[in-house]
């Protein structure tokens, strides 16, 4: 019961619901995949800075909001590295873009995104007797959010250099393109790269 009290205050704000970046609810976002669902953070935050609270404590990170994990990712060294507010305007601009495109949540939207954009196989390196060879393994849940939302940073990215087309509109692409499975977007393009080396290292 006091369990039920908490999250109760953990999602409403004076009695009204708290909403990730004042505008998209989360009560009815659903995880599909059973073995990610534990690894998606989804608590509603007004403002996704956690300030780095979860560096130095291990798996901790499982708790950060994935909506901040993407913009966290949308600073990669370069052009954007360590402008939290300009990289939070630019996941905010692409997640209403995709509100526009596919008239669903895009909270949710960007949940099957990353989920077929996360591979479940990869392969490590093994030096036995001298010899170097890849060996296929199975993939962390946790490397595997890691892993979908660097492709799709780095694919809006990529989109955008050199094009007259804006890093939103990119960025918006690729997550509405990773969510349907189309081959179009980057993260699975890569996602398939990676699955069909670690299938011929089995």
């Amino acid at each position: 019961m006091a369990e039920e009290v908490v999250e109760e205050k953990l999602t409403t704000l004076d009695g009204k619901e708290i909403k990730v970046l004042n505008k998209w609810t989360v009560s009815d976002v659903e995880v599909r995949d059973p073995s990610l669902r534990k690894y998606i953070s989804l608590k509603p935050v007004l403002v996704p800075h956690t300030e780095g609270r979860h560096e130095k404590r291990r798996f901790y990170k499982a708790k950060v909001p994935v909506v901040e994990r993407l913009i966290n990712q949308m600073m990669r060294p370069g052009k954007n590295a360590g402008k939290k507010m300009l990289a939070t305007n630019i996941v905010k601009r692409a997640l209403e873009i995709v509100e526009l495109r596919t008239k669903k949540n895009p909270i949710q939207v960007l949940i099957w995104a990353i989920e077929n954009a996360a591979p479940r196989e990869d392969t490590t390196r093994i030096i036995y007797g001298g010899i170097l060879y890849h060996l296929s393994v199975d993939v962390a849940p946790l490397r595997r959010i890691d892993l979908a939302l660097r492709f799709i940073g780095d694919g809006a990215r990529q989109c955008s250099f050199n094009n007259p087309k804006t890093i939103e509109e990119c960025l918006a692409d690729e997550i509405v393109a990773a969510a349907y499975g189309d081959t179009a977007s980057y993260a699975i393009r890569k996602k398939e790269e990676i699955e069909r080396i670690a299938y011929a290292a089995r």
